[in-house]
């Protein structure tokens, strides 16, 4: 059986690029090397990466089309390139018509909806796409409970043809620290012993809600720490830390993480801060709190500035110095075992044929 991955890119990036290498590490560990090693099609490849050595990578070019045209492009010519690669089963980590198996880690009517955004023809177009692969493939894979709940209500999608599999997350690079690390990190951010300490991590401060998170906290003795893209304006209770690469560090320096986002499919960032032993205030609308355990947790009402405030207030009293650990997080969160998982669909697709 070949197995190919579509994605955007293969390169470090956010969301589906990243899980996309995870999938290429995984079947690699899993055995598929050698002749056995993937394709792997996407705009962008990134040689330098040792993922790029694990796949056979095939770049489909669309830099000479408007950008409005360049998803349709390219699930057009990933059809031929497949062909020529034999690939058996494709797993579409991007919007792409041909994927049986098809990676669901957010809608586009979703966000217009959570969003409040008016539907333009753009739109139009990445939801009509969006219908056709989920239309087409064998297996749709959810990234959220959340996300299963908008395949069925927002795009008509059976119930029986999705299987919810939360993204994985590397457990050797988040994790806890004890406490004389932690208090080294927190010096090293420049936060004080008697601070209580907010992330913020973010490179859409809008989306991820930072406006509405000043304004319920403003006035309270804590510290919004953003890590990522500098905030527009400054304020009084806004501490920026620059774009942490040690992500994690950051992480185990808080107090907590916080977020206010609009919309959400998943979040790994609930499930990286847990896993270093630091508890999120989020929005109920975040995917990720299911999967997350109660005591690791503080959910507000969404776009509730009042219940925010409450929610954060309650947070640091309720706070207990209890080190969070692996039961914080209510799934295996290996690359392993997800990767398993999809192999598990792949066979029974390929077999089935």
């Amino acid at each position: 059986m070949r197995i190919g991955i579509s994605a955007n890119a293969l390169k470090h990036s956010g969301g589906l690029e990243r899980y996309a290498m995870d999938l290429v590490r995984g079947l690699a560990a899993a055995g598929f090397e050698g002749k056995r090693k993937p394709a792997f099609f996407a705009r962008k490849i990134d040689a330098s990466l040792p993922e790029s050595r694990l796949v056979e990578p095939y770049r489909i070019k669309v830099s000479f089309l408007p950008g409005k045209l360049r998803d349709a492009y390219f699930s057009w010519a990933l059809k031929r390139a497949r062909k020529k690669a034999k690939v058996d089963v494709l797993i579409g980590c991007n919007r792409v018509e041909g994927s049986e198996i098809a990676i669901c880690g957010g809608t586009h009517i979703g966000f217009l909806r959570a969003t409040g955004r008016r539907e333009k023809r753009s739109d139009t177009r990445q939801i009509e796409l969006e219908r056709r692969q989920y239309a087409r493939a064998n297996v749709i894979v959810a990234h959220s409970d959340m996300m299963s709940d908008e395949l069925r209500a927002l795009y008509g999608v059976d119930v029986r043809k999705i299987r919810v599999l939360y993204p994985p997350v590397d457990g050797a690079r988040f994790s806890p620290v004890d406490a004389a690390t932690r208090a080294r990190l927190r010096e090293q951010f420049g936060f004080k012993a008697d601070e209580t300490v907010l992330l913020f991590p973010s490179s859409s401060h809008e989306r991820k809600g930072l406006p509405l998170i000043e304004k319920a906290l403003a006035g309270l003795n804590v510290v919004i720490a953003v890590a990522g893209r500098a905030p527009e304006r400054p304020a009084a209770n806004v501490r920026y830390l620059g774009y942490a690469k040690n992500i994690e560090d950051a992480y185990r320096a808080a107090d907590f993480t916080i977020l206010a986002s609009s919309y959400e499919p998943f979040g790994l960032v609930g499930i990286e801060s847990v896993m270093c032993g630091t508890p999120v205030i989020f929005p109920a609308c975040i995917g990720c709190c299911d999967a997350i355990a109660d005591h690791a947790k503080h959910v507000f009402k969404s776009g509730d500035a009042d219940d925010l405030r409450r929610t954060v207030q309650g947070a640091i009293e309720t706070r207990r110095d209890a080190q969070l650990g692996a039961d914080a997080v209510r799934y295996d969160t290996s690359v392993d075992a997800h990767v398993r998982a999809l192999i598990d669909l792949a066979r029974d697709i390929d077999a089935k044929r």
